[in-house]
């Protein structure tokens, strides 16, 4: 993978490409956007406790097995440039998918001006992950939401290698369409790469115009190995 600065990075994808299959299925997955290198990078951060504020095990709170850990401030400088090169390719999205739903879209074209507000609204914990998965783990449906300040979309990147570090540990989408049974979206993260996706809802066309689907998100049970992922959640929390 050629080096580029992280916008240059995020940007280059056919981002009309992406918004269609996010219209379509809640879910886009992208092009390889962090090497190898980086990938190894950021999952050696977990046993370095110093880079997180709190390690949440998922059994304890009956959200699935496993452990991820939230990090604090100030966020390597990696996870703070992807963020920041994330925020304005989405932020179009996010506002289109509000004037569909006749919703607010409170989010300003600057993502430090975004935080503030939502530090102002008292979610001042910052919200990017890092998960990491062992044999028979998995991660229950839900979603990231964290105040009442929430951008609509969000993105995990694949850290290991599918099929070759660990096997298992799909990651699922579930939409509950208006008036019909759920849908399950599933797909398996290469290593690298970002899958954006639906933070709470939305927009699908329904008898009524444009209805707001609820979507929740989780993990697949890891059959055997090691897989770690990033999580970019785009608002801070309580």
């Amino acid at each position: 993978m050629t080096v580029m600065e992280m916008g240059e990075r995020v940007a280059a994808p056919d981002w009309g490409k992406l918004t269609a299959e996010l219209d379509a299925y809640g879910c886009a997955l992208m092009p390889q956007v962090l090497t190898p290198e980086e990938c190894g990078q950021i999952a050696g951060l977990y046993e370095e406790v110093e880079f997180f504020r709190a390690t949440i095990d998922m059994e304890r709170y009956r959200f699935g097995a496993g452990q991820y850990r939230y990090f604090d401030r100030p966020l390597p400088s990696l996870i703070e440039e992807l963020r920041a090169a994330f925020y304005p390719r989405l932020l179009p999205i996010a506002r289109d998918w509000a004037a569909r739903l006749g919703q607010p879209a409170p989010w300003p074209d600057d993502f430090g001006e975004w935080l503030d507000m939502c530090h102002a609204a008292g979610q001042t914990r910052p919200t990017p992950i890092l998960l990491r998965y062992r044999d028979n783990d998995w991660n229950a449906l839900h979603r990231d939401l964290y105040g009442d300040l929430v951008f609509p979309l969000q993105v995990v990147i694949g850290l290991d290698r599918p099929g070759e570090d660990y096997t298992g540990g799909e990651f699922l989408l579930v939409e509950q369409r208006p008036r019909a049974q759920s849908r399950g979206t599933v797909t398996l993260l290469p290593q690298g790469h970002g899958l954006i996706f639906t933070t709470r809802d939305r927009p699908v066309r329904s008898s009524r115009g444009w209805s707001a689907s609820p979507v929740r998100h989780g993990v697949s049970t890891v059959r055997s190995g090691l897989r770690h992922t990033l999580g970019l959640v785009f608002h801070d929390a309580k």
